[in-house]
């Protein structure tokens, strides 16, 4: 086996930090077995490039028939039925023109392996520049001309999705859905969750979680986003529209989507709740709490995101206020996934106590505060520009 093997015995925390990986990274002894299963994948002759993302392994890779892109998932967050939930997504987009890696397929016709408790996905390698492949979210794009093509391509892929039924995600862990905050009394269908989600219940059994969502997040903003929230067309969606989940054509301000990546927190919401999402990945800079700076928004590329999606599907006056509307709750859903995946699989104490304070409570708080206020003016004055 020839070529130079890139490791990464790191991973992006959740902080602006690099922390050590929470899970082991892929080995070429077991690399080798896992390909042996996909016929069109040849043999292995170097790892290129392992990705410094959390949540699970993955590796670039050169084989002696092509490049690419194996990823490794624990069994306990993805099970072969979880993946294949997302790769029919894929593959419907592909049929829909949308910019995606193929799959590769196992001797008997499945994209997904379940080998020694670990559950594998092989894609051909994406097309295009990863010009953002070390970026954590909520890190912005390098220029207003990314933030329009990245909300062109969102728009693209909503509306590809438009007529795409599949049922809703067989897992809570690590996927990003507004099942919770749609809910005319969210507080109560969590408490019918924590029966099956054990982890995220003891954790919650050490705080007093409902006063807490109650008053960082549901009195001050649910009933604004539940009037939103329950009358949008359901669409499955990407989950975590940021610029790291996308290859460009170039580097400079001139730079289209060449591909998209990454639906491991697909899930069914809406194209307003995407959108904000969106919002919410690239355009605050939430890192800056960990240093007690006020994260501030970033209003030029959040008109060129805008402008951009409006190229494709046009955003009237009521859409962009309700982005408003959605906004301070819009991670509300994700950030318990993500406090569930670090109590009940990791034992992470840590990093789910800061899930809960900073992220889930913290982010929510700062839209009362003058620049998450300065935000949503600005969301509204936009709003009355628009048709």
């Amino acid at each position: 086996m020839s070529g130079q093997t890139m490791t990464a015995p790191y991973t992006h925390g959740m902080g602006s930090a690099r922390t050590e990986t929470d899970w082991p990274d892929i080995k070429e002894a077991e690399l080798e077995k896992v390909l042996h299963h996909f016929p069109r994948a040849g043999k292995l002759q170097a790892i290129l490039w392992r990705s410094p993302r959390p949540f699970s392994a993955a590796a670039r890779i050169r084989t002696d028939h092509s490049l690419l892109f194996v990823k490794r998932h624990g069994h306990a967050l993805r099970t072969p039925r979880n993946l294949e939930e997302e790769h029919a997504l894929i593959r419907h987009l592909k049929q829909q023109n949308i910019p995606v890696a193929s799959l590769l397929e196992t001797a008997s016709g499945k994209t997904t392996l379940l080998h020694d408790g670990w559950t594998y996905e092989v894609h051909d390698i994406a097309i295009g520049l990863d010009l953002y492949q070390d970026r954590t979210s909520w890190t912005p794009f390098f220029n207003t001309g990314h933030a329009y093509a990245a909300g062109a391509m969102l728009a693209r892929v909503h509306k590809a999705l438009k007529h795409y039924n599949a049922p809703a995600r067989s897992t809570h862990l690590l996927v990003s859905n507004d099942r919770l905050i749609r809910q005319q009394d969210p507080l109560q269908a969590l408490s019918v969750d924590l029966d099956l989600r054990p982890g995220l219940a003891s954790f919650l059994r050490e705080r007093n979680w409902k006063h807490d969502i109650q008053t960082h997040l549901l009195a001050p903003y649910h009933a604004n986003a539940h009037d939103i929230l329950r009358v949008a067309p359901r669409l499955w969606t990407h989950g975590d529209w940021h610029a790291s989940n996308l290859l460009w054509s170039a580097t400079g301000s001139n730079g289209t989507v060449s591909s998209v990546l990454d639906f491991g927190l697909a899930s069914k919401s809406s194209a307003l709740f995407d959108l904000a999402t969106a919002i919410e990945r690239n355009l605050i800079s939430w890192l800056d709490m960990e240093n007690g700076v006020a994260p501030t928004a970033n209003l030029d590329q959040l008109e060129a995101l805008l402008a951009g999606y409006s190229s494709i599907t046009l955003l009237s006056t009521a859409d962009i206020k309700a982005l408003a509307g959605i906004l301070p709750i819009v991670h509300a859903d994700f950030a318990l996934s993500e406090i569930d995946y670090f109590s009940s699989l990791l034992n992470d104490r840590q990093n789910a106590t800061l899930a809960y304070d900073s992220y889930l409570l913290g982010h929510a708080d700062w839209f009362a505060k003058p620049q998450g206020q300065r935000l949503t003016r600005h969301l509204h004055t936009l709003g009355s520009k628009a048709p």
